[in-house]
């Protein structure tokens, strides 16, 4: 791990209160719906963006989401907790992603669109592969903000470009110009916050999803597929499809699921 970099995320601020009533929430056996929907209905502003992201086009649904309650339902604890934590964690970022040559519109694209190509794929097939992925798609990229605050502190700005337009991928070129990539900053901020260890372990290995443990294979090479199919500026193109079928035929993967999710959005 890049040492400024690790300084950055020990100096980041403890997550709010309404985090940790919801995430107290998620991880009590005995919790209901109704419990979430209490917590979050404390939380005005929240509430207000969780409906936003609810509606979203990128959902398919034909009616106006009005409720947290309704927002639980058609989406489950699992899918809400993500809505939630991607707006309360984003908020704890100054959004500069200009090294990657993309505005913080095109970010947000991204991650929406990641978190709807999962969530389309996985609703209502495994609640629990679903808690973990929900948020993963939302915030796996968050470690990109860190990553491009180090490039501009270190003015490397234009290293990074000659080692995006040479590697690969853009994590071989974080690699090379900083010597950490996304899923390790990511994992690592929420790590720093306490998250369980499935959450935190699915982002770290979505890039070699050989590495993870038996429990979460599943859930990694799903994060793996939907990073490869939506592209850093937030667009689908038949190029990050190709790439993202070759990956669902390598791990054996429900493709006529992904390709409805792909309809969809």
């Amino acid at each position: 791990m890049n040492d400024e970099i690790l300084k950055k995320i020990k100096q980041l601020p403890p997550l709010p209160e309404s985090a940790r009533q919801i995430e107290a929430v998620y991880q009590d056996p005995d919790s209901t719906f109704s419990d979430m929907v209490k917590i979050l209905e404390k939380d005005p502003l929240l509430t207000a963006d969780i409906l936003k992201a609810a509606n979203s086009p990128l959902y398919g649904f034909s009616r106006e989401i009005n409720t947290i309650n309704q927002a639980v339902g058609l989406f489950g604890m699992g899918t809400v907790r993500g809505f939630a934590l991607a707006s309360i964690v984003k908020k704890s970022f100054a959004l500069d992603l200009s090294p990657y040559g993309i505005d913080s519109d095109m970010f947000s694209t991204l991650s929406k669109k990641q978190h709807a190509l999962v969530t389309s794929w996985c609703l209502r097939k495994d609640t629990k592969l679903l808690g973990i992925l929900s948020p993963a798609a939302f915030l796996v990229e968050i470690g990109k903000v860190l990553i491009a605050q180090q490039i501009m502190a270190d003015k490397s700005q234009e290293n990074f470009k000659k080692a995006l337009a040479s590697n690969e991928s853009i994590e071989a070129a974080e690699r090379e110009v900083v010597g950490v990539d996304t899923p390790e900053v990511s994992a690592t901020i929420f790590e720093h916050w306490r998250f369980e260890t499935g959450l935190v372990e699915t982002i770290r290995n979505c890039l070699n999803p050989d590495n993870a443990k038996k429990d979460i294979k599943k859930a990694v090479q799903i994060l793996q597929v939907v990073r490869s199919a939506v592209e850093i500026n937030g667009s689908i193109t038949q190029d990050s499809i190709d790439m993202a079928k070759e990956l669902i035929i390598k791990y054996n993967l429900d493709m006529e699921s992904f390709e409805k999710a792909l309809e969809n959005i």
